[in-house]
């Protein structure tokens, strides 16, 4: 055999080699070599099945929408271009569902969560957030106490920190602005409604709602009917008002979920004609509004970019704003972050930048009266909002 002895490498060949070496992974070669960087990982946890999945469907495409716009954007540039990714949740509609899928995407790695529509998922999710210290950002549920039961208790000393936050109106306000509402539109109308039958269920929805209706009619013979519905109590209840063919001014509510939305268009038609509502509602004389509305057209196969999806939307935004400002991701630094937010790059339609009150709600977060009009949702009201004059009194069948 051959005594084949190896070249001995000299030490300044080695170390030019190195320095080649190291030159060319730092333009991209290999790639296999370069480090991945970090992503941030949301829980975006919504009704994906169940009664409320259509709203919860349109919640989830606005979120995505809002991410795939950052990261083309370049992701959070304080942060070294990070990316965001979303863990998705589906609360089912139910509660305690909602609070096992908070746990589960935490425990996946979510840093910051955001949901979930309904208020009593949404209620169900803050005990998680607050004891696993994830800053949580509700982009869409009214009801008063998910933040403010947190604010006392950090008030009182029984928490320390609060991470549940709101960019949607409470349910006061809701009654509030519905109110302010009404007397404009029946000023600017030149009529004097005496009598207003205000229709609700404590999410009792179905037969009892239309026989709750018939009742009130018959005693109290309104001008306006005044409902607070979900579709289905809404399918049960509108085309009873045209069967009974009541002689009233028109239908005008404080504050309806999902009439809006293309399930119920298509299933109430003439019913659901010159119905008024007064909702949270994208504000469409934005440009930036119009060109993600198209989009969403597009990628939801025809529907409208509404109140589930501009919620969604405008919270992964307002998230994405969050983490620039913090340059961390640290929970505490994002939920200071999120506490001192003044941002207006909203879609939706708003009173003022983002703000967040000592209870953890946004006061600049308001409703817009909107009316189906040819089959479609329109804001009518108040005039900076509206894209077309509404219709009231309605038309006599």
């Amino acid at each position: 055999m051959s005594d084949r002895r190896q070249p001995r490498v000299h030490r300044r060949t080695f170390l030019k080699a190195a320095g080649t070496a190291a030159g060319a992974a730092a333009l991209g070669f290999p790639a296999v070599l370069r480090a991945q960087a970090p992503t941030l990982k949301v829980g975006a946890v919504h009704p994906i099945t169940g009664p409320l999945a259509e709203p919860g469907q349109a919640c989830r495409l606005g979120a995505q929408m809002a991410a795939d716009a950052i990261n083309a954007a370049g992701g959070i540039k304080s942060l070294n271009g990070m990316k965001v990714e979303l863990l998705l949740g589906d609360t089912q509609t139910k509660p305690d569902i909602g609070r096992t899928e908070a746990e589960r995407v935490i425990n996946q790695g979510a840093q910051v969560l955001m949901g979930s529509f309904d208020s009593g998922s949404t209620a169900a999710m803050v005990p998680v957030v607050q004891q696993r210290r994830i800053p949580f950002l509700v982009d869409i549920a009214a009801a008063d106490p998910i933040t403010a039961n947190v604010a006392r208790a950090v008030k009182d000393g029984q928490q320390k920190t609060q991470y549940v936050y709101r960019n949607f109106p409470t349910g006061t306000s809701f009654g509030r602005r519905a109110v302010q509402y009404f007397g404009e539109v029946f000023k600017e109308a030149n009529v004097s409604p005496k009598r207003v039958v205000l229709m609700y269920c404590n999410d009792l929805f179905g037969q009892n709602n239309a026989k709750g209706f018939q009742a009130a009619h018959a005693a109290a013979k309104p001008d306006i009917i005044a409902p607070i519905t979900r579709p289905a109590s809404a399918q049960l209840l509108l085309p009873e008002i045209r069967k009974q063919r009541l002689d009233i001014l028109g239908i005008v509510g404080p504050g309806s979920p999902g009439l809006y939305e293309a399930g119920q268009l298509a299933a109430l038609k003439e019913d659901l004609e010159y119905v008024m509502s007064s909702l949270p509602w994208a504000n469409f004389k934005n440009p930036r509004t119009q060109a993600v509305a198209a989009e969403y057209l597009k990628r939801s196969n025809g529907k409208t970019f509404d109140t589930n999806s501009g919620y969604s939307y405008d919270g992964m935004m307002l998230i994405a704003d969050v983490l620039e400002r913090a340059k961390s991701t640290d929970p505490d630094a994002i939920v200071e972050a999120l506490r001192k937010s003044n941002w207006s790059g909203g879609l939706m339609q708003y009173a003022g930048p983002v703000v967040f009150n000592e209870l953890g709600d946004n006061p600049n977060a308001v409703t817009t009266m909107i009316q189906i009009l040819g089959g479609k949702p329109v804001a009518v009201w108040p005039k900076e909002a509206a894209v077309q004059k509404f219709v009231f009194p309605r038309p006599k069948a």
